[in-house]
């Protein structure tokens, strides 16, 4: 049942996780940032993860009682590019990249092992109604801002790739629909769930790995010279979310729940698999038949994807096998 479309409250200031985080949210809550060491920071922990976290959600729903000026001060500003030079580095060093093509790429991720053993096979053949909950959670912190890292990079594009970018665009934003709006499908998700629909609630519950997912996506929009990088992210995104959540429509189904949760995943099943289509022709072709230099962004942004999105499922997986929560704090 599809409910109406409420007003999305910003988020409280998260919870420091070491000095770099502790830095921003001081310099939000009291003014003032303090100097802070960033080129020793490990590029996918938590004090990184929620640091750079911070940063950006001064461009999406800001944070209840700072500043909205805070979004363009120089000196923070100044302070997210050292952290995001310490990450993006990071993320280079760890994919293959080499003499990959776009086309290989994209290929790859069409093809998936037998049997699979990601996170949403493992809930679709043996998770129990708790880890599904711990999923859901886990993932709030992109959906509760689904799609809005990826309109960034519309004023960077042309031509197809803008039209067509656009027009995936619109089905996540509800076809014109308040109560469509992939974020408000989500919210009605957690509601159906037990779960608080709060705008980013469980923020200070979920671990890194999920964090650096979602501030891949912010890098790559906020920058116009990593714009191939995001189209190849969008790509590789839209390829693997219809057949998961075609999963996990099946998971929620065995655990006895009902088309109030399952509506969220039904709908990607549906909307992604043409969207794999438009993306994968339309947009990245047209893009590098505009710009061929950019095949070598594309190919980044896919691997980066498949790299951190590899890094969440382990973290989860290897919880749940021991019989132990996946966030920080059991629900």
């Amino acid at each position: 049942m599809r409910t109406e479309a409420r007003a999305v409250l910003a988020a409280v200031l998260p919870e420091p996780r070491g000095p770099l985080s502790a830095a921003v949210v001081s310099a939000l809550r009291d003014g003032g940032l303090p100097s802070v060491d960033v080129a020793a920071a490990d590029p996918f922990g938590a004090d990184l993860a929620v640091a750079l976290h911070t940063c950006y959600e001064l461009h999406y729903q800001g944070f209840r009682d700072v500043d909205p000026d805070w979004e363009w001060s120089p000196s923070l500003l100044a302070f997210r590019r050292e952290l995001e030079r310490v990450f993006e580095a990071a993320l280079r060093a760890a994919v293959p990249a080499g003499d990959a093509t776009v086309a290989t790429v994209l290929d790859e991720l069409l093809v998936e092992p037998v049997p699979g053993t990601g996170v949403s096979h493992f809930l679709r053949d043996e998770g129990e109604w708790w880890q599904f909950r711990e999923y859901v959670v886990h993932r709030s912190i992109y959906h509760h801002k689904e799609a809005d890292p990826h309109a960034l990079v519309i004023p960077r594009l042309s031509g197809q790739a803008k039209a067509a970018l656009v027009a995936v665009e619109f089905d996540e934003f509800g076809g014109g629909h308040g109560d469509r709006v992939h974020a408000q499908l989500y919210r009605d998700l957690m509601a159906a769930t037990g779960l608080d629909d709060g705008y980013l609630r469980y923020f200070d519950d979920v671990p890194a790995p999920v964090i650096a997912v979602v501030n891949m996506m912010s890098m790559f929009g906020l920058h116009r010279r990593l714009r191939a990088a995001m189209v190849g992210h969008f790509a590789a995104a839209e390829i693997t979310t219809a057949p998961s959540a075609a999963r996990l429509v099946k998971a929620v189904e065995r655990l006895g729940g009902g088309p109030d949760v399952t509506h969220f995943f039904a709908e990607h099943v549906e909307a992604d698999a043409v969207h794999e289509q438009v993306l994968r022709h339309d947009v990245v072709g047209d893009l590098l038949d505009r710009e061929p230099d950019l095949a070598a962004d594309v190919v980044f942004g896919v691997q980066a994807t498949e790299f951190l999105e590899s890094r969440f499922g382990d973290h989860v997986l290897t919880a749940w096998r021991a019989g132990h929560t996946s966030l920080l704090t059991a629900l």
